[in-house]
């Protein structure tokens, strides 16, 4: 009985029977056989998911519960939480990715029995995949197995980043041990490595399973000459200090679980193999991926796809790419695949650092060596040597490592202030790049700016290692009401003559939804400034656009390289003529709101309509259920959860999957389930066609039985919307299923209907007129402070 390990809120349990919270009060109430609490508080009560499951099945008030959702409800109602399980998950799914007989072998029998077998089998996938595991013999330095460190981690090393052992002269070695010497000044040692990098470094001599430092004999037990213990992958733990007096803790991001952590994970993992089957290991693993960060939107700070792929195609092809803050993966995730590929990753979070080497070797079959822990203080990476830097940091942290760091090796441009994290994230970016290589960073737009960090922007610029600053639309990523800069730099190779830097604004792709900017056009414009530039080492001005200028222009007193301030406007578009235009427009505009406005309500007594709730007509067959996130193999236009929000013409992208996308028809009802909002939208033959986005369901009618006005209608009530959503501490989530809407005669409905329509189009009105009103406002402002606008 282990699926009782799982547990099931009140919520979970209307979820499954397609009813209302109220439902599940009332059977706790009249039936003496309704399962019992196991958990929880006497208010917010949790039940064991397989009883309930009985007990509704015995009363026939199961809904046919999709796998999709009775795998994520075993997820989410795990006894160790979320993450956890996602993790057991996650390793379950690389197992039948990579192995698939030996998790046939592994699970046939008892839950007992997978439990005992899957640690053993796990390993068999996670070895290859990431290297020596956390607590168990052997390790790398930290690099993808190779044992380097150093102060700093540059300087020539042999053989990092070689996918076969390499041996110096003068190192004697044991099977698969690595070994590391530390450079000047710097303690950092390396522990036996069991896989296929390792890296003998001159003067190691290791006789049975020590750690080794430079010119040292370890004869067992795992502790250096040098003074440190070491943790499984190279680095510096108790004991272990790095040059400025920093204890390192970096460990390796996953490891096998032990069976008695597995049992309670049991059915999950027979669940999560289900959907496997159903949908691909992949899939299936970003899908439960999906529907965390999405149930925990305030938790994680996401990078867009969109502009995940922006920096990827700024660095370009890479065979070896960093993130040293990874979070969720995005990054390395757009980094485009190619053989014998490693990516490294580190993340202070060891669940997001768990979750990032699964996801990045669930999508392409590529070296993963991804580290929990701090990397400003405990870099797992020491010895990295890079070909690109992709990195989103934590912005204004002030306690990234000041008062411990003052003299690390890392900062080549000069000591960052306190206030000046950002400026740390770069200088350990370019520290882990190789001679050439690229980083591409995103950034506050302050950075570009503040004055605490002018010398650092003056020294970047003067050695040529900053190459190019790209300012954002707002709403590329969060925070979202800034306009964030992309900076991309380059290990400088030599000292340039007389450079340039490359400043871009591609402010003007923003839009007035709240779907983010025109991903394609910002794409087109920043890469093309960016290529161009690359190539010739100058770029003509592009007015409003981009331009290149000489480095000495911005060695000033304020070295600010803000795109804004060294772009020249662009070509006047909102003249006289062109203000007329829209002054027309919305003239037109509020006339037709003037007509489109409701007539007086007309008082009626309450209603007291039968009820009948979306899930139930799901079931009934008088409508279809499908939600969105699914990109497909087609390029098609995306309606955002933003578009149908503010109103808008479908304006965003997913990215490609196995899984066919959601394509929309006339006539459907779209809800979004984030966000609290009374708010739905009819699809109309302009929308037709285009791709349902992430969290939003569609609701298709049988036409027979529904009218779609009505059913969007009744489904923006405000109190219907209350007793259908679910609250968490930061957000609040729509359940579709418990929507409630009255049952009537589909002549009524058409009555309602026509009203709702109605109601519709006079919002619809009022929309744009303030759009229009907002436009002919702040053109009338830049034309008279431009001087393209007479005063009168």
């Amino acid at each position: 009985m282990q699926d009782n390990a799982t547990e099931v809120t009140a919520a979970g349990i209307a979820r499954l029977a397609g009813v209302g919270r109220a439902a599940v009060s009332n059977w706790r109430r009249r039936h003496a056989d309704f399962p019992k609490p196991v958990g929880g508080t006497e208010t917010s009560p949790s039940f064991a998911l397989a009883e309930v499951e009985a007990w509704l099945r015995h009363q026939g008030k199961l809904a046919e519960v999709p796998l999709r959702e009775r795998v994520w409800q075993q997820l989410a109602g795990h006894p160790e939480g979320p993450v956890t399980a996602l993790t057991h998950a996650g390793c379950v799914l690389l197992l039948i990715h990579d192995r698939p007989t030996v998790w046939l072998e592994v699970s046939a029998g008892s839950d007992e029995r997978l439990a005992a077998m899957l640690p053993g089998a796990l390993e068999q996938v996670l070895v290859p995949r990431f290297g020596a595991l956390r607590g168990r013999r052997g390790g790398s330095g930290g690099s993808g197995g190779s044992g380097v460190g150093g102060a700093g981690g540059r300087g020539p090393q042999p053989g990092v980043n070689s996918p076969q052992p390499v041996n110096s002269p003068g190192a004697v070695n044991t099977p698969a041990t690595a070994h590391a010497a530390p450079a000047p000044g710097g303690p950092h040692t390396a522990t036996p490595v069991h896989d296929s990098s390792a890296v003998n470094s001159p003067g190691a001599v290791n006789t049975g399973g020590g750690v080794n430092a430079a010119g040292a004999v370890n004869t067992g037990g795992g502790t250096s000459l040098a003074g440190g213990v070491n943790s499984a992958w190279g680095v510096n733990s108790a004991g272990g200090m790095n040059s400025a007096g920093a204890v390192n803790a970096a460990t390796p991001a996953i490891h096998a679980p032990s069976g008695p952590a597995l049992l309670p994970s049991a059915p999950l993992l027979r669940g999560a193999a289900e959907l496997a089957a159903e949908l691909g290991a992949r899939q299936a693993f970003e899908f439960l991926l999906g529907r965390h960060l999405d149930a925990n939107p305030r938790q994680y700070t996401l990078t867009p796809g969109e502009l995940a792929g922006l920096m990827a195609d700024l660095a370009g092809p890479a065979r070896t790419v960093l993130d040293p803050a990874c979070g969720t993966g995005a990054l390395l995730r757009a980094v485009t695949p190619r053989p014998d590929q490693e990516l490294y990753a580190q993340d202070s979070a060891p669940d997001l650092a768990a979750l990032t080497a699964l996801r990045l070797a669930l999508h392409a079959r590529v070296s993963v060596r991804a580290a929990a822990g701090d990397t400003l203080r405990a870099d797992a990476h020491p010895g990295l040597q890079a070909d690109a830097v992709l990195c989103h940091p934590p912005f204004n942290e002030r306690n990234w490592g000041h008062d411990e760091l003052a003299y690390d090796p890392r900062w080549e441009y000069g000591f960052p202030a306190r206030n000046e994290s950002e400026l740390a994230w770069v200088q350990h970016a370019l520290a882990r790049l190789k001679d050439g290589g690229t980083a591409v960073l995103l950034m506050p737009p302050a950075a570009a700016s503040r004055r605490s960090g002018r010398r650092i922007r003056a020294d970047l610029l003067r050695r040529g290692a900053l190459r190019a600053v790209l300012a954002l639309p707002v709403g590329s990523a969060p925070p979202y009401n800034i306009p964030l800069h992309l900076w991309v730099l380059r290990r400088p190779e030599r000292a340039p003559a007389q450079p340039e830097v490359l400043l871009a604004d591609a402010g003007q792709f923003a839009t007035e939804g709240r779907g983010g900017p025109d991903w394609r056009a910002v794409r087109d414009a920043l890469l093309d400034a960016w290529r161009a530039f690359d190539k010739a080492g100058r770029l003509p001005e592009r007015p409003g656009l981009a331009r290149s200028l000489p480095v000495i222009e911005l060695l000033d007193d304020d070295v600010d390289f803000s795109p804004a301030r060294h772009l020249p406007p662009p070509a006047a578009a909102d003249g006289a003529e062109a203000l007329s235009a829209v002054r027309e427009r919305l003239g037109e505009t509020l006339r037709l709101t003037a007509d489109l406005t409701p007539p007086p309500a007309t008082p009626a007594q309450p209603a007291r309509w039968p009820l009948t709730t979306v899930g139930e007509l799901a079931r009934g067959g008088a409508l279809v259920m499908r939600t969105g996130g699914n990109g497909g193999h087609a390029r098609v236009r995306v309606l955002t959860d933003h578009d149908v929000l503010a109103g808008t013409a479908p304006s965003g992208t997913l990215p490609e999957s196995d899984e066919e996308a959601v394509l929309m028809e006339a006539g459907d009802v779209v809800v979004p389930v984030l966000g609290g909002g009374s708010v739905t939208r009819v699809i109309d033959g302009a929308t037709a066609g285009a791709a349902l986005g992430r969290n939003l369901v569609l609701l298709r009618p049988d036409p027979a039985a529904l009218d779609p006005w009505f059913l969007a209608g009744f489904l923006r009530g405000t109190a219907n919307n209350r007793q259908a959503s679910s609250y968490a501490s930061t957000a609040t989530r729509l359940d579709v299923r418990r929507l409630q809407l009255p049952r009537l005669p589909l002549d009524e409905q058409r009555r309602y209907g026509a009203r709702f329509r109605a109601l519709d189009e006079f919002e619809g009105a009022i929309r744009r007129a303030g759009r229009l009103g907002e436009q002919l406002v702040r053109g009338m402002y830049d034309g008279l402070t431009d001087g393209t606008v007479a005063p009168g």
